[in-house]
């Protein structure tokens, strides 16, 4: 077994898992127990997205697609009635809608007793990252959360086979992302269809004492502010206060993102203050330190 250690000061907690198998595909559905893999949360992820199913828009000329699948526990073959799905995407023309309370091309559900979703939407294109930087594009993609009591929230990104910069791009050309990058293909309906299963991982508690002695707005130099909250079993990061990330935490004092990055590790001293190191990949890869400045409770 691999553990995965909180190191002590006074009441923090210790936890450990195991390390994970393979998944492999009988004919019928997914049986194993290695999940679904993450990526990175993008700067704009909106809490509150509204319940709903249908997130097309009347006059929209994006193409339609219906994005359907089961969310299964970490067996690989055991529905999850009730988790929490949402996604969120661009629209046709490179927008993301950041402010609107129309929440344009965001939406949640709760699957099904049978583990089903299914979202009916537009198909996403590529934009650029940085507008003025010509190798930034992003290939087209969909954005997704799962929120399950009992196991790891999952934050993952959903790309096309074929599409337009998907073998450049920093995301979705990694090994971790194969299995995300999926066929259009029509359904009975003549609609353009993904098929998207999803199998979660087994959630690593950590003490409630924790994320209150670890959240907060910590001071990293030169004017730059980064920010930790707990949602759900994720640790959220802002910097400056714009929303970049949500981590999990993997041992050794340390929270990950996405795929590797950013790592956030925390150290708590004897005198109850907390310091933490960051090392983030956006633009360059390049660590803060700094000591927790305001704290929530």
């Amino acid at each position: 077994m691999q553990r995965r250690i909180f190191i002590k000061n006074s009441t923090l907690t210790v936890v450990s898992v195991s390390a994970f198998g393979a998944l492999n595909w009988n004919g019928k559905n997914f049986e194993g127990d290695t999940p679904t893999t993450t990526d990175i949360l993008g700067p704009f992820y909106r809490p509150g997205a509204p319940l709903r199913t249908n997130l097309r828009l009347s006059g929209s000329k994006g193409t339609p697609i219906v994005l359907r699948g089961k969310i299964f526990k970490e067996d690989g073959k055991t529905p999850i009635n009730d988790a929490f799905v949402e996604i969120w995407h661009c629209d046709e023309n490179e927008v993301y809608d950041n402010t609107s309370d129309d929440y344009n091309y965001r939406g949640g559900q709760r699957t099904k007793a049978d583990g089903t979703y299914e979202f009916k939407s537009i198909l996403p294109v590529p934009y650029k990252a940085v507008p003025t930087i010509e190798t930034s594009w992003r290939p087209a993609h969909i954005h997704m959360r799962v929120s399950v009591p009992n196991q790891q929230d999952l934050i993952t990104q959903i790309y096309f086979k074929g599409g337009k910069y998907v073998d450049t791009d920093k995301w979705a050309s990694v090994p971790q992302a194969v299995n995300r990058t999926l066929t259009l293909r029509k359904n009975i309906a003549g609609e353009s269809e993904i098929i998207f299963n999803v199998v979660m991982s087994k959630e690593i508690p950590l003490d409630k004492k924790v994320y209150d002695k670890i959240t907060g707005l910590y001071d990293v130099g030169d004017n730059n502010f980064i920010e930790f909250t707990k949602s759900d079993d994720l640790l959220f990061m802002k910097q400056n206060g714009q929303l970049w990330a949500s981590l999990k935490y993997i041992g050794n004092n340390t929270f990950e993102g996405g795929i590797g990055y950013p790592k956030a590790t925390f150290v708590l001293q004897k005198d109850d203050t907390v310091k933490v190191s960051v090392v983030t990949e956006i633009p360059t890869l390049r660590t803060y330190n700094g000591i927790k400045y305001l704290k929530y409770n």
